[in-house]
């Protein structure tokens, strides 16, 4: 992927369905799980970023930011969506520092991840995952202290709900927990309990660790939004929009 190009550039929708189907046709009794991030992979933090955007702005008294729409978040960078709410340079330069820790206080909060919205098709594929014999395995970079607002998301969404067998969340002990590091320690964990089928995840950084650790999975990119690091996805891993898979005819 080229760093440079715009979020979805890299998928083609005209492959997508025979991209999931083969990571779905992956699952096998001797290696089942089919591991998934959250963030931008599985669910949209879209509303969430809108509604903090609106409570700084209901704050400053600020109309143009307490009228924030999802629509005006188009990345993880701050300055995109307070421009798209109509502010200027100078205005963002002045307010990025103070919304900065208002928005971490939120953001990484039940309270707040609970109105998360699920990504296009993603609640028919993980019950495809566990109707081909797969297990599901959420993977994230949230910590601990997410969890009740994130099954309070799974559960609006209709995701299938980690029973501690078959469905399993593996949330980071702490916020301050580094995610890179975090992804490392769950492979290792894959690697000693069960066998890898597939992977989900929007960081290219993340997808790339996937295929390194487990060349045999079907590793799948999804081309939404990440955190801008100059990583280019590897060549043979394929880019998806969505979940959303054509009927078979």
């Amino acid at each position: 992927m080229a760093t440079g190009l715009p979020f979805g550039a890299r998928a083609e929708r005209a492959a997508q369905t025979r991209v999931l189907r083969a990571a779905l046709d992956s699952i096998r009794p001797q290696r089942p799980v089919a591991a998934f991030d959250i963030d931008s992979t599985i669910l949209v933090n879209k509303v969430r970023q809108a509604r903090i955007v609106r409570e700084y702005g209901q704050l400053r008294g600020d109309r143009r930011l307490a009228a924030c729409q999802p629509e005006a978040v188009i990345s993880w960078d701050l300055r995109d969506t307070l421009r798209l709410c109509g502010l200027n340079d100078s205005e963002i330069a002045a307010i990025v520092p103070n919304l900065g820790g208002f928005w971490r206080d939120r953001f990484f909060s039940s309270e707040y991840c609970k109105d998360d919205t699920p990504v296009a098709g993603a609640r028919e594929y993980l019950s495809a995952v566990l109707d081909a014999g797969g297990e599901v395995l959420y993977v994230t970079g949230r910590h601990e202290e997410m969890k009740a607002g994130t099954l309070e998301s799974f559960q609006r969404a209709g995701f299938p709900l980690p029973d501690g067998k078959a469905i399993q969340l593996w949330l980071k002990p702490r916020l301050a927990d580094d995610d890179d590091r975090w992804k490392e320690i769950c492979h290792q964990r894959l690697k000693l309990l069960r066998g890898l089928a597939c992977a989900f995840d929007n960081e290219p950084t993340h997808v790339n660790a996937y295929k390194r650790s487990f060349p045999e999975a079907a590793v799948v990119h999804l081309d939404t939004d990440h955190s801008r690091r100059p990583v280019e996805v590897l060549p043979e891993i394929p880019s998806i929009h969505d979940f959303v898979m054509e009927p078979i005819p």
